[in-house]
Parts: C-alpha cells; sequence; structure tokens
C-alpha cells in the first residue's frame, strides 16, 4: 500500500510539474508578442534590428545595408519629433513597395512616402540623402498626428508640412484614410503591416 501512495504522489507530482511547464510556456509566448501602437504620435515599440529583420523577411532580395541604414534614421528621427517608428516603417514599406518602387516616386529621389507624388507631371518630392527623405516623412506625419503647439525638433525639410490641414487630423493611422491618401482601406493596411511587424 505505501508503494502505491508513492507511486500515485509521483505520478501526481510529474503531472503537476508538466501543467506548470506548459502554462509557463504559453505565457513565454503570450508575452513575446509585442503590440505596436496605431497612434502616429506615439512612440515605436520595435529597434531598428527587428524594423530590419520584418523588413528583409517580406524582401529578401533588398539591400540589407540599406535597410539598416533606413530603419536607423527611421527610430532616430521619430524619437527627435515624438512620432511612432513602428507607424512610419510600415507606411514606407507599404509606399515603395518595400523599397521595389516601381510607380511615380524612383529610389534616387529618397522620397520614402510618396510626398507630393500626384501624377506624371508631378512625381513627387526629392530629397538629397536617405536621412533627409526620412526626416521629410517623419515631419509629414508629424503634421497630419500632433496639433499646432507641438513644434519640431529639426530644422523643417517637408516642404509639404505647411499645407496640412487642419493639423492634428490624423491621430491614428486609421485617419490616413482619404487624407493621406484617398484609399479607404488604407489606414487598415497600415494595420494589416502593424500586425505582422508585431509577430
Amino acid at each position: 500500500m505505501y508503494r502505491s501512495i508513492k507511486n500515485k504522489t509521483s505520478l501526481f507530482s510529474f503531472l503537476l510539474s508538466c501543467a506548470m511547464l506548459f502554462a509557463l510556456a504559453s505565457c513565454a509566448s503570450v508575452h513575446s508578442k509585442v503590440e505596436c501602437s496605431r497612434t502616429i504620435a506615439a512612440r515605436g515599440v520595435k529597434s531598428a534590428a527587428e524594423l530590419t529583420a520584418f523588413f528583409m523577411s517580406q524582401n529578401p532580395a533588398a539591400d540589407k545595408a540599406k535597410v539598416q541604414r533606413l530603419a536607423k534614421y527611421y527610430v532616430q528621427e521619430s524619437n527627435d519629433e515624438g512620432i511612432n517608428s513602428d507607424v512610419a516603417w510600415v507606411q514606407m514599406c507599404h509606399e515603395t513597395g518595400f523599397l521595389r518602387f516601381g510607380g511615380l516616386v524612383t529610389e534616387d529621389m529618397n522620397n520614402f512616402c510618396g510626398l507630393g507624388a500626384i501624377n506624371t507631371e508631378n512625381r513627387g518630392e526629392s530629397f538629397a540623402t536617405e536621412q533627409l527623405g526620412v526626416r521629410a516623412h517623419i515631419q509629414h506625419l508629424h503634421a497630419y498626428g500632433t496639433t499646432a503647439d507641438k513644434k519640431l525638433r529639426n530644422a523643417v525639410v517637408d516642404r509639404r508640412y505647411q499645407y496640412v490641414s487642419p493639423r492634428g487630423k490624423a491621430i491614428t493611422v486609421f485617419e490616413l484614410s482619404g487624407t493621406w491618401a484617398a484609399n479607404k482601406e488604407y489606414g487598415y493596411l497600415l494595420d494589416g503591416l502593424l500586425s505582422r511587424l508585431e509577430n
């Protein structure tokens, strides 16, 4: 009888240990997914390395050194201006087709968000360097996502910044639909990319 009780106790301990390990593994998998905010004037949660890894998973043929540079610029410039680098990054991915371009804007323009791109006569703004192109993108998001009392830290390079009216008309990515882009589903496209970035 003693052996029977001992065996049952051992079996119970074993099952309890298994259950605890399963619970811990489940918690770890739940907490490994860090949610990105959809608010434009928020702090991004992904590092430059994580942004790069996401990008390369979507376009493995891209120039990784360039993607790494851009990721660092996006995090730096966004932090400077209080803009969500995760949102800005996925918007760049969407607007450039993960740096494949192919529309009105060409790679040499360093225009990562389609600024001023309307038609063949108005192909969009051009910037001398990648960093200035990123800065212009962040500044344009700043105009959309913040009110007039929020001033830029860096000198204005976005020539269209002053034309965003009213200021703060897009608090989240969803309000970019029909404002930043004519597409009514635009915000949901960005939201989908943010969901993929989270995983």
